[in-house]
């Protein structure tokens, strides 16, 4: 079997088996053919044989050519993956990757903005594009963000049978999994503002969110956008369009929304993910405690 009908089945499984995203399947593929390159072996049998002592020393000399600990634990998943599904294809008993830990991650808590931030960049992205539609667009992408917990990239796969907004939203997740979330009356009106101004027209299995030129917005033009409305308001780098949807997870949190909850509205497959925000919301107490008391300083 040749290096190429390797990678091509590899990448097959991962995007129509696994509907993984573009981006994984590249890197995926990119961290098998790597793998294949070094160990020089191109048949699944090969394949299958490689073990934790060869996986560790791939790791090695990924990390001598620069890898930070967290891309590292992503190679190693990678790798991982790769080989249970080579063992997979030799036809093993045990398809199960060699076991090795992998380095360890100190993971930063999420930096949520404020609710008067998130309508200011709302307002401000709509303010500053060029056109009146481009800025209804962007406000209403930022909105949904915000007001509804959505992932950039579940904002930008809305489609035009979604419009008009009602109580309620039924979002395509990661993995391809749905969940419901309820819609804000200013996020409905929002996206109504934008499809009553957008000059494309609206189809029901085309994207909502139209480009300039008439083909579905990408996740770069609303992170430029939000850049420029985050420098016009003088807000720190960390206030990205992904912070929105933590910003919506924390004040939520604050409000009294209990964890099981908060994991269903967010789309996270395990409780885990979604208790950090239980660490955020402490950390913004204990920072506006520090700022606003006049002995914080000495306690």
């Amino acid at each position: 079997m040749t290096r190429e009908a390797v990678l091509a089945a590899w990448h097959d499984y991962l995007a129509q088996g696994r509907r993984r995203s573009p981006h994984t399947v590249r890197a995926y593929v990119a961290t098998a053919a790597r793998l294949i390159d070094t160990a020089a072996l191109d048949s699944w049998s090969a394949l299958a044989r490689i073990d934790g002592v060869a996986l560790r020393a791939q790791l090695a000399r990924r990390r001598a050519a620069g890898l930070t600990n967290a891309s590292a634990a992503r190679e190693l998943s990678a790798l991982k993956a790769f080989i249970a599904f080579a063992r997979e294809q030799a036809g093993c008993a045990d398809p199960a990757p060699p076991r090795m830990r992998g380095p360890r991650i100190k993971k930063g808590l999420p930096r949520p903005v404020t609710p008067d931030e998130a309508v200011s960049l709302a307002a401000a992205v709509h303010e500053d594009a060029s056109e009146e539609w481009i800025g209804a667009r962007d406000r209403a992408v930022l909105l949904l963000l915000y007001g509804a917990g959505l992932r950039i990239a579940e904002a930008l796969s809305l489609t035009g049978a979604a419009v008009p907004l009602g109580e309620t939203l039924v979002v395509t997740g990661k993995g391809n999994k749905q969940r419901k979330v309820p819609v804000l009356p200013i996020v409905a009106q929002g996206v109504a503002d934008y499809t009553a101004k957008c000059p494309w027209p609206i189809e029901k299995a085309a994207p909502l969110f139209h480009g300039a030129k008439g083909g579905p917005l990408s996740q770069g033009m609303v992170q430029k956008a939000m850049a420029r409305a985050r420098i016009a308001l003088g807000l720190p780098a960390s206030a990205t369009p992904h912070a929105l949807r933590h910003s919506f997870a924390t004040h939520l949190l604050g409000a009294g929304a209990d964890l099981r909850s908060l994991q269903e509205l967010l789309g996270h497959a395990s409780l885990g993910s979604t208790q950090i925000y239980t660490k955020v919301d402490a950390a913004v107490l204990l920072d506006v405690y520090r700022h606003a008391h006049p002995r914080a300083a000495h306690d």
